[in-house]
């Protein structure tokens, strides 16, 4: 009995139908693609407020330990090794408050900016982020990032 091959199925594709995909691929990234750009920064910006919500966690467990928030002048250093000015720490956790051993940069790689007491939060802290510009102020994508406007 011999067996009839179907040729038909085993040809390739035509160089029309491969430029039809080029062609709708092309569209498609035209649409696509300029949504996809402006991500990265939405990225950063909730990285920070990640951040910040992790070192308000870190603060907060330095002053169940210690009675006090750290000083302005100690600064987030207090979270990664014991202070040396100011109200020394009672009882410094061994190994700090934030994992890694530093305090993080925020993702445009400058420094938070901790105050203490805080002009916003009198009670407490206030812990931000002057985001992109890394300038005070701001407003839509340069905003600043600010503790008591990221909820936990």
């Amino acid at each position: 009995m011999a067996m009839h091959r179907d040729n038909s199925y085993e040809r390739g594709f035509t160089l029309l139908e491969i430029m039809v995909v080029v062609v709708i691929l092309s569209i498609l990234a035209l649409y696509v693609g300029p949504k996809i750009i402006g991500r990265p920064q939405e990225a950063r910006i909730n990285a920070t407020r990640m951040q910040i919500q992790s070192m308000e966690t870190a603060l907060k467990m330095y002053k169940l330990d210690n009675g006090v928030y750290p000083s302005t002048e100690q600064g987030l250093d207090a979270l990664v090794q014991p202070p040396e000015v100011g109200q020394l720490a009672k009882t410094w956790r061994k190994g700090g408050y934030l994992e890694k051993a530093q305090v993080p940069k925020d993702p445009w790689g400058n420094d938070y900016v901790y105050l203490c007491p805080g002009v916003n939060n009198q009670d407490g802290f206030d812990l931000m982020s002057y985001g992109p510009d890394g300038q005070p102020g701001g407003e839509d994508e340069n905003a600043d990032i600010n503790n008591w406007d990221v909820q936990q």
